[in-house]
């Protein structure tokens, strides 16, 4: 199986590898080269994620595979009145992958909306169980204590659909109870999700591109990202 990878340098001081024909798989390194080593594991972590959730996964006979990269973006940062800046001084631009210019099909939408229930699950049960005070704990080097992380994770998805014009509400409406602004921000998504089936809408928005696909690859990666953080916070 080919595995195409579309590598994002310099986002949040380290390198990303995009697996771009499978939302909500991807991998870390300090650099480029350690984020295309870490593939091969993060693809077999991934089959085992689908896995768990269906015994229908279109990963599950994976055989050989073949990482090959096709794309590279180097992000950068700017200012309010879209120039460049020194990295760290301003508004960081994230990758937009000509991958990412590509329609989402209707089985590509189905998969993700079945992956957003699935990521949903895990990130409510990654806190059930923890009491107010543990949710609302500060842990030093941490810029939030979890519920701080929760209500984070509705606002950047939240954010993801303004960047389209399909957000419905303004930011200031959200809740600010962060099961609820999960909630509600989630119930919209899934919403707007089907109606993009075949859409080439591209949008740019404070200096950034987006695209529905961009919109389903960034939602996944952001709520699995944070229920490994919330896990380690756990264990902490």
């Amino acid at each position: 199986m080919l595995i195409r990878i579309g590598l994002e340098n310099g986002t949040e001081g380290r390198s990303m590898a995009w697996m771009l024909d499978f939302p909500g798989c991807f991998a870390y390194g300090k650099d480029g080269p350690e984020a295309i080593l870490n593939v091969p594991r993060a693809v077999l972590a991934y089959r085992e994620w689908l896995a768990r959730h269906t015994d229908q996964s279109w990963l599950a006979d994976l055989g050989d595979f073949d990482v090959r990269l096709v794309e590279t973006f180097d992000c950068y940062d700017i200012n309010d009145t879209f120039e460049r800046v020194p990295s760290g001084t301003g508004n960081e631009v994230n990758a937009f992958f000509l991958h990412d210019w590509k329609p989402l099909s209707e089985e590509e939408v189905r998969r993700g909306l079945l992956m957003l229930e699935w990521s949903r699950a895990d990130l409510l049960a990654a806190f059930a169980g923890l009491t107010t005070e543990q949710l609302n704990q500060e842990r030093p080097g941490e810029r939030w204590p979890i519920n701080g992380i929760l209500n984070h994770v509705g606002g950047a998805e939240w954010w993801y659909m303004d960047n389209l014009d399909l957000a419905g509400v303004e930011r200031a409406q959200l809740s600010k109870v962060p099961t609820e602004r999960l909630s509600s921000v989630r119930a919209r998504l899934r919403q707007v999700l089907p109606g993009l089936v075949g859409s080439n809408l591209v949008l740019g928005k404070e200096g950034e591109i987006w695209s529905p696909r961009k919109l389903l690859r960034r939602a996944l990666w952001h709520e699995l990202d944070h229920v490994e953080h919330i896990h380690k916070l756990t264990r902490i």
